[in-house]
């Protein structure tokens, strides 16, 4: 599995913060250094937001890159739209990108119009697990393949905006020049680490159906140097409507489903309080889900540049001046745009292949978890007692890693009842005086 977040080894300063922040358990710290489990981690980037130290990264591919190609097309994501200000028409974008060297641009949002419009076609029939979960987000993907394996037969078979504008734009790029595909590339232009993964790697696909992914916030500066250079209003027409745009934020997908009962929530600790509700199975009466990890939806992905709120009302503003594509489905078009993901869950909580002796292990993990003070201060290099219950019975880390059962052993060598001085001032007893 690739991971686009990465550790910088020489900034991090083992600090736990990025460790109580992770949704799926996936950091720990050990030897004064946060370690990434690769397994566990979704991309979702809350590691990068919160770490004080930056040292946290995202990879992704140089602008530099496309000189490689001798035709090169830009596939903007919409919420690059809204990193700028007094954008009225998004054509002053493209013509930006062409600027900085792209031979063409074709436009992310234009396919979530088509996207949505099948959406819209597809709900209109019975047999369709409900809620549908959006598949946009990768990082929701990986989170329900890891901690909701029952809901994964909900996710929606349909592409991804980027996969399709992606297909498009080869397949365009093919028929304008002739050349042959290996010397035309094709760069999506994210705001997020989970889209590098992702698209570094697609589920459904034999092989990258791009060839590479640039950070919007390492595009940025360049990108509005020359827009400030380009004084002439931009002559052609943007493909895109109103709601494809409307993906950036959080709400612009399920908009497309007006008699629909939709549900749209941002931010991965609200998801996973979702899910777990869905799977619960207390809200039967949503019938689609659209669930964006990032706050606001895609505006609040941490390779953007622009505050989340702000670059919202901006793309609410662009919407303003966009036509509705009300784009219906052609013969045999849903079944082209539907991808045979495969998709299984990612058993990595999976403490042994043996059944009985992973019940056995289980056993001690909840025995150990119970011996535990419970107070998940994290001081052990685990996020929870329980992280750290269950890193004790698998090899990777020691009882003593607690400072709690380090007190019980301080008390034992040395004779006295009292080794509250061997405790962080929180964890001491006795009066605040004293």
């Amino acid at each position: 599995m690739l991971n686009s977040v990465t550790l910088d080894k020489d900034r991090c300063r083992g600090c736990t913060t990025c460790m109580k922040h992770c949704p799926t358990e996936a950091i720990r710290v050990r030897r004064g250094r946060a370690h990434i489990l690769a397994d566990r981690c979704i991309d979702c980037g809350n590691c990068i937001r919160v770490c004080p130290h930056h040292a946290k990264k995202a990879l992704s591919d140089p602008l530099d890159v496309i000189n490689e190609f001798e035709y090169s097309v830009a596939l903007p994501a919409p919420t690059l739209y809204g990193q700028f200000r007094n954008i009225d028409n998004i054509e002053i974008v493209h013509d930006g990108l062409r600027a900085l060297g792209f031979s063409d641009v074709v436009e992310v949002a234009a396919a979530a119009d088509r996207i949505s419009g099948l959406t819209r076609e597809m709900m209109e029939k019975d047999g369709l697990p409900r809620p549908l979960i959006s598949s946009a987000c990768p990082a929701v993907v990986r989170l329900i393949k890891m901690r909701f394996p029952a809901l994964v037969p909900n996710i929606s078979q349909f592409m991804a905006p980027v996969e399709l504008a992606a297909l498009r734009a080869r397949s365009k790029a093919v028929s304008v020049t002739g050349l042959p595909q290996e010397r035309i590339g094709v760069f999506f232009i994210t705001p997020c680490p989970a889209k590098v993964s992702a698209l570094k790697e697609p589920e459904g696909f034999e092989k990258p159906l791009v060839d590479g992914v640039i950070s919007m916030n390492d595009i940025y500066k360049r990108l509005l140097a020359v827009m400030k250079k380009g004084g002439e209003q931009p002559k052609g027409e943007a493909e895109s409507g109103m709601v494809g745009v409307g993906w950036a934020r959080s709400g612009g997908e399920a908009s497309a489903l007006p008699r629909t009962r939709h549900l749209s929530v941002d931010g991965i600790e609200n998801i996973i309080k979702i899910l777990e509700d869905v799977e619960d199975d207390m809200l039967p009466e949503v019938e689609f889900l659209e669930l964006n990890a990032c706050n606001q939806g895609c505006v609040g992905g941490c390779l953007t540049v622009e505050n989340p709120y702000v670059a919202k009302t901006r793309i609410t503003h662009i919407m303003s001046h966009l036509p509705v594509r009300n784009i219906k489905p052609q013969t045999g078009e849903s079944e082209l745009m539907s991808i045979d993901r495969d998709l299984e869950s990612d058993e990595v909580w999976r403490l042994d292949e043996d059944v009985s002796v992973a019940m056995e292990k289980y056993a001690r993990i909840a025995k150990l978890t119970a011996e535990l003070p419970g107070l998940d201060c994290g001081s052990c290099g685990a996020p929870s007692c329980r992280a750290l219950a269950e890193d004790v019975v698998l090899g990777f880390a020691s009882e003593e890693d607690c400072i709690f059962r380090m007190r019980e052993r301080m008390q034992y060598m040395t004779g006295s009842a009292d080794a509250d001085a061997y405790l962080p001032p929180p964890f001491r007893k006795g009066s605040v005086s004293e």
